[in-house]
């Protein structure tokens, strides 16, 4: 890779991981909402220890719940992790399909780029950058329930902070402990991409193509609404696996063990606990990114995505 193309990809990883600090900040109570809900089928068959059960919530009632009972800062509790996640996933994933789609696999003669390449590329470039960065999701996840753990379940602090968690990982499960649920949560990234990216190129391409509508924010308001439906449909299951395993890493043997539990014991369809919210926040995350993405390169001297 010459000096110029070295530029080109710093610069790219640079603006596509500023489009995706913004999202995640605006959007992040949608997340940690998410989390707690795909927590609670796990919960509901055990007792706290003050003697009464956990209880099943629907999106609204767990957020409103967690500003009643631990206040409306704890929505953002684990944004910091989560930012720092998404400098490295985002970064890598926008860069990665980019490369793969103009230099490795290339679009066709008239512009547009299969739907084939664009799958194999939105899911390479999903597992990558979700790779490197399961060890920010990981300290994420377990940040967003200490709320309850602590006010709700009386439990002690398991955390006290993104550096303690951290540390506290690589203490007592070593450095692999911070790649423990990285398996579903590289092949719930790969999914995730599959939707996201693919939808987004697909249809932006194709409405570019075979409409009227110009290279703007009508264009891709419409490609990334397409594409957070399609993405937090696909990847829910996926996500459900791996949140439960990150935030009880001793609790399972892996992702099969975790699959088999949850069908059995709660049925399919808990597999999709979470997908409301997933999906309310899938689309506002999708909408934020893509907008100010488009619009960062826009403003950079950047061909638009």
């Amino acid at each position: 890779m010459n000096t110029s193309n070295k530029h080109e990809f710093l610069r790219k990883y640079f603006l596509s991981s500023v489009a995706a600090t913004f999202a995640e900040s605006v959007t992040f109570p949608l997340d940690i909402t998410k989390t707690r809900l795909q927590i609670q089928g796990e919960r509901a068959s055990m007792v706290s220890t003050n003697g009464s059960s956990v209880a099943y919530r629907g999106m609204v009632k767990t957020a409103v719940g967690i500003v009643n009972e631990e206040g409306v800062v704890k929505l953002w509790n684990g944004v910091t992790p989560a930012i720092l996640r998404h400098i490295v996933y985002t970064g890598s994933r926008m860069t990665v399909y980019e490369f793969l789609r103009n230099r490795v696999l290339k679009r066709n003669e008239d512009g547009l780029f299969p739907i084939w390449k664009s799958v194999i590329s939105g899911m390479t470039a999903g597992a990558i950058g979700q790779f490197f960065s399961s060890p920010a999701d990981l300290v994420k996840v377990q940040m967003q329930m200490e709320g309850k753990r602590v006010l709700i379940e009386k439990r002690k602090p398991r955390v006290h902070g993104t550096a303690h968690a951290f540390r506290n990982i690589v203490k007592h499960y070593g450095i692999k402990g911070l790649w423990k649920g990285w398996l579903p949560n590289v092949q719930r990234a790969a999914l995730v991409n599959m939707g996201d990216l693919t939808t987004y190129d697909t249809v932006k391409h194709n409405l570019l193509k075979h409409t009227k509508l110009h290279d703007n924010w009508i264009t891709h308001t419409m490609s990334s609404a397409c594409s957070g439906l399609v993405a937090a449909t696909i990847s829910t299951p996926a996500d459900v696996i791996k949140t439960r395993i990150m935030n009880n890493p001793s609790g399972y043997k892996g992702a099969i063990d975790c699959f088999q539990r949850a069908v059995k014991q709660e049925g399919f369809f808990s597999l999709y606990k979470g997908w409301l919210p997933t999906w309310t926040r899938m689309a506002p995350w999708s909408l934020t990114f893509w907008l100010s993405y488009e619009q960062i390169r826009k403003l950079s001297g950047a061909q638009g995505f």
